[in-house]
């Protein structure tokens, strides 16, 4: 067992270095297989395909389909790892035939005239503000939904943006993702930029003294939660319904492009899917909004049963 708690801290420590994969990454594989590695007990470096079919088995009768796939797949990334360093003699995955599907769920995404509200709320907040503290912070809160919206910026994203590279006289933002892949997005909207530009004036001494581009109140980078908590004030105060989200920007960002006719590639790279299967779940979302309009819009619809 001790053999194989030490692999399993070295995988992830190569996860982390050499991969360069994001914290929230590296702690789900950590959860996953802790739990795999309680299952095999002591003979987890001599683990069978019968034994891995036996796990899986057990997963089906705890989990849905979704998850049972993403802890399939971490076990998996850690059995190519050992097979890779020359740690087992086979890959228990190898000539293993595995389908495993899971429903399609399409993404959460905002008409453009709630994000349209939202932002509004925020401006209308700015315009009201009584005090300067009230006004600074209205003007965060619209840098925020703005660049949200512009970009299609994961909140993670978003707070760890260093200062340095939101480039705004150059009209371009440099994003680094998942697995530390760096993209840049341009930024040509001018009431996105004015918005930037004004928050970067506001804030200039905490943006210099934290390094980031983001910061709260208490002149400290800007957290995930902070950013949850801005998206849910403006959208209460516009009266959207639900529970928004800031992914929710982030699935709208992809589908309006994609209903406005950009190539999925290019949204691809925008959004830094390294595959392009996982940017295609917003054709499904386009392809029910076609669906909708022909079936209130189309001409068709005026001619009379014949």
């Amino acid at each position: 067992m001790q053999d194989l708690q030490h692999m399993l801290s070295q995988y992830l420590r190569d996860c982390q270095y050499q991969k360069g994969l994001d914290s929230k990454t590296i702690k789900a594989y950590r959860i996953d297989l802790a739990q795999f590695s309680v299952f095999i007990g002591e003979n987890g470096l001599h683990l069978t395909r019968e034994r891995l079919m036996e796990y899986i088995v057990q997963l089906h009768q705890q989990y849905k389909p979704r998850t049972i796939k993403r802890k399939v797949a971490s076990v998996k990334a850690f059995c190519n790892y050992l097979e890779y360093e020359g740690l087992v003699s086979e890959n228990p995955f190898s000539r293993l035939r595995l389908k495993l599907s899971s429903p399609l769920i399409l993404p959460r995404t905002l008409p453009l005239s709630a994000i349209e509200a939202i932002l509004e709320s925020a401006y209308q907040s700015k315009k009201g503000a009584k005090t300067k503290r009230h006004r600074s912070t209205a003007v965060r809160d619209i840098a925020v939904l703005e660049l949200l919206f512009a970009t299609g910026v994961r909140v993670s994203e978003l707070c760890a943006l260093p200062y340095e590279d939101v480039r705004l006289d150059e009209g371009e933002v440099k994003i680094f993702g998942k697995g530390a892949k760096e993209r840049y997005v341009q930024i040509a909207n001018p009431d996105v930029l004015a918005a930037l530009h004004c928050y970067m004036e506001t804030f200039q001494k905490d943006i210099e003294h934290t390094g980031t581009f983001f910061v709260n109140g208490r002149h400290k980078p800007l957290s995930d939660q902070s950013v949850r908590s801005i998206v849910a004030k403006y959208s209460k105060l516009a009266g959207v319904e639900n529970h928004i989200t800031p992914h929710m920007f982030r699935h709208s960002f992809a589908t309006l492009l994609l209903e406005e006719g950009v190539d999925i590639r290019y949204i691809q790279r925008l959004l830094g899917h390294s595959s392009i299967v996982t940017t295609q779940i917003y054709t499904h979302v386009a392809g029910k909004k076609q669906r909708d309009i022909l079936s209130e819009k189309h001409p068709r619809n005026k001619i009379h049963s014949i």
